[in-house]
């Protein structure tokens, strides 16, 4: 038997949990973004590691910044706790979902199909890793959800999912992914705080203990490992000395710069070497023509008064014929 609807307070510490699960969501995704950057430098099994590093990275932030939040819930009048089992399973969730996209889009052929199937399974799994997660809060009586704002939720994780993949194989630089990773921050903590929005609990009329394990024994100490192994990465990456710019190598052509290491643009196929042309039958030689033998002529004198004429006949003639 339930009591009447009690009252919820998701902000306990203030903004101080918002603000670090904010933290934590940005440092993973600049992490994420990084790796992707470096995947576009990669092939064969270096590029999915690289993928599958960033994926690892924004599943982890996404899970990291739910749970810090939800060190701010509180329910008047129950105390709450958290099955255990429930709330790895969300984690693994969140590993498949947003790794299967980032895979999907990483290596499918049509980059817009992948990105809007990619986008949607993703912001799908999302959703469920929030409220697998939810459904590991265990309060002495029952949770409930407003319908209306958990459809709201589900179009924010959709569309936040989308934008995350597609920042995610179009930032090029750093600093791109720093304003990126901002952006991805506060979109995640829309879809967490607008489905937290639809939560409402009524209390059991006969108090009874509540099982699982409380935040301080589980739930912190999870996250503060998560938010370690985060660090441990975001510094292994920066020190990287890898290039994370553009390669000024991919196209000699300066108009292409839009294309350049763009996932979603078609790749050039590779240069076919000039293959050596065959030797063909040699030219014939033409030999310069000869003139032919010309009958010296005699050297004509202008007559003269004292020379007696000469009388010719047709036989003397020189174009006479026999």
């Amino acid at each position: 038997m339930l009591s009447a609807t009690s009252q919820i307070d998701h902000f306990t510490h203030g903004l101080t949990t918002p603000a670090i699960g904010y933290v934590f969501m940005v440092m993973a995704a600049v992490i994420g973004l990084m790796c992707t950057v470096r995947a576009r430098d990669s092939t064969g099994a270096a590029r999915r590691n690289w993928l599958i590093t960033g994926a690892a990275s924004l599943a982890a932030g996404i899970w990291t910044l739910h749970f810090i939040a939800m060190l701010g819930f509180r329910v008047s009048g129950s105390p709450v706790r958290y099955n255990v089992s429930l709330t790895v399973i969300s984690l693994a969730v969140a590993f498949l979902v947003v790794g299967g996209g980032v895979l999907a889009v990483g290596y499918g052929r049509d980059r817009n199909r992948s990105l809007l199937f990619g986008g949607l399974g993703t912001g799908i799994g999302v959703a469920a890793m929030h409220y697998s997660g939810m459904a590991s809060v265990q309060i002495d009586g029952s949770i409930g959800y407003r319908p209306e704002l958990v459809v709201a939720s589900l179009a924010i994780a959709v569309a936040a999912a989308t934008a995350a993949l597609w920042l995610a194989f179009t930032i090029r630089t750093l600093w791109g992914a720093v304003a990126a990773a901002l952006v991805m921050g506060i979109a995640v903590s829309s879809m967490h705080y607008t489905a937290m929005a639809a939560v409402s609990a009524e209390l059991a009329a006969v108090t009874e203990p509540v099982p699982g394990a409380s935040a301080t024994e589980f739930v912190v100490p999870f996250t503060i490992g998560m938010g370690a192994l985060l660090l441990a990465g975001f510094t292994v990456i920066a020190v990287s000395p890898v290039e994370l710019g553009a390669r000024e190598d991919d196209y000699d052509d300066e108009d292409d710069e839009d294309t350049r290491e763009n996932l979603f643009a078609p790749r050039r196929p590779a240069p076919v070497p000039e293959q050596p042309r065959l030797a063909g039958p040699p030219a014939p030689v033409r030999r310069a023509a000869h003139p032919l033998p010309q009958r010296p002529q005699r050297p004509q004198h202008p007559p003269s008064d004292d020379d007696p004429p000469v009388v010719q006949s047709w036989l003397t003639r020189p174009d006479s014929r026999s």
